[in-house]
């Protein structure tokens, strides 16, 4: 599993031009699941980003998490997170999990966040979708499950 993690003032997912998905301050998540992730690594990544210190606090030092300020999270699926680039041009998306898989643990993710106390807002998983991401800092912070 790779989340990349982006501190936001705010942000919105859109399919078809409507907005599916919108947060104030907090986390966009963009959310890849591979073949080897389990709902064991889903728990494990919920928890980090939950309680990840990335926000400052009064002394302008990233000492406080998602839950500690009240934040949003915005999570989106994203399979090419996943895709392996290193060789020819066209990437290989061997890497990611199967769509059904995919969708299992990306909604696990989504309901052991809003179970953690974080209001969640989410994409359309597979959609084609637009993403506006508000980048503060900027901060963005890539994590791995241990099976990646």
């Amino acid at each position: 599993m790779r989340v990349v993690l982006q501190r936001v003032t705010k942000s919105a997912v859109s399919v078809e031009g409507r907005v599916v998905g919108q947060i104030g301050r907090g986390f966009c998540l963009l959310l890849g699941v591979a073949p080897a992730d389990t709902e064991e690594d889903v728990g494990r990544m919920v928890q980090k980003v939950v309680g990840l210190r990335v926000f400052e606090d009064e002394n302008r030092k990233m000492n406080r998490s998602l839950q500690d300020i009240g934040g949003e999270a915005l999570v989106i699926s994203q399979f090419t997170l996943l895709a392996d680039c290193n060789t020819g041009r066209r990437p290989s998306f061997t890497g990611a999990g199967s769509p059904e898989n995919a969708n299992q643990l990306y909604q696990l993710f989504v309901r052991k966040m809003a179970e953690a106390g974080i209001p969640t807002q989410t994409g359309i998983f597979a959609a084609d979708m637009s993403v506006e991401i508000h980048n503060d800092g900027p901060a963005t912070f890539i994590l791995e499950s241990p099976s990646k």
